[in-house]
């Protein structure tokens, strides 16, 4: 279960907070979608949950135990948006193996099953993949590190219907086994499957209820 627990973000550098004192539950194989326009401050609370930033007050916990930084590193796998500007491997296999050097291909294989990517050539180049590929493969990164929970900030943005279809599917499958924490600007391809619905608004997190007619069924 995480809990934020009165999480404030306000660096020196700006006259107000970025996040306000914001309160969230996650549950295990639940997924949590943060809804809010650009600027509201979605990407921040991903990185702070990453442990990529540091909260001004607040506490960030895990069944019920405090953790810093250091700790939510190995806790959570974040994939960022347009995550394929971040690929460093000159091919699939090294890219998964980056920072993981002793994996073996069976793992690695097995990963890329998990994310519908079995039949991708090991040797095929990460920026030659198209932008579903590149998304499934963002999150094999992410998987191969076996994280507690999966953060994806806006993961369909950029990708055409279908492909935005299937990532939907994917994440959907996901949450058997992960708890996830969505960002995204719009709620109508991710509510359907949301357990937990917020909406972030110059810093401020409040529960949202979605009507019927902004959820969009995925087949």
């Amino acid at each position: 279960m995480l809990n934020l627990r009165e999480l404030v973000y306000h660096p020196a550098s700006t006259p107000q907070p970025i996040l306000k004192p914001l309160n969230l539950e996650l549950g295990p194989q639940e997924m949590g979608l943060v809804i809010g326009p650009s600027g509201s401050g979605k990407t921040t609370l991903l990185e702070i949950l990453a442990g990529l930033a540091y909260p001004t007050a607040g506490e960030i916990c895990w069944r019920d135990q405090t953790l810093y930084p250091e700790a939510l590193r190995q806790l959570a796998g974040l994939v960022f948006q347009f995550p394929e500007r971040h690929f460093c491997g000159h091919n699939v296999l090294e890219e998964l193996r980056l920072g993981h050097p002793g994996l073996s291909r069976g793992q690695i294989v097995k990963t890329l099953e998990s994310v519908g990517l079995g039949h991708l050539s090991l040797e095929a180049e990460p920026h030659a993949l198209s932008g579903g590929q590149q998304r499934r493969l963002a999150l094999a990164v992410q998987l191969i590190r076996q994280p507690y929970l999966l953060l994806l900030d806006e993961p369909t943005a950029g990708l055409d219907w279908s492909m935005r279809r299937q990532i939907v599917s994917l994440l959907k499958t996901l949450k058997q086994d992960w708890s996830l924490l969505v960002v995204s600007h719009d709620a109508s391809e991710l509510a359907e499957f949301a357990d937990r619905v917020w909406t972030l608004d110059h810093g401020v997190l409040e529960p949202y209820h979605l009507q019927p007619s902004e959820v969009t069924a995925c087949p």
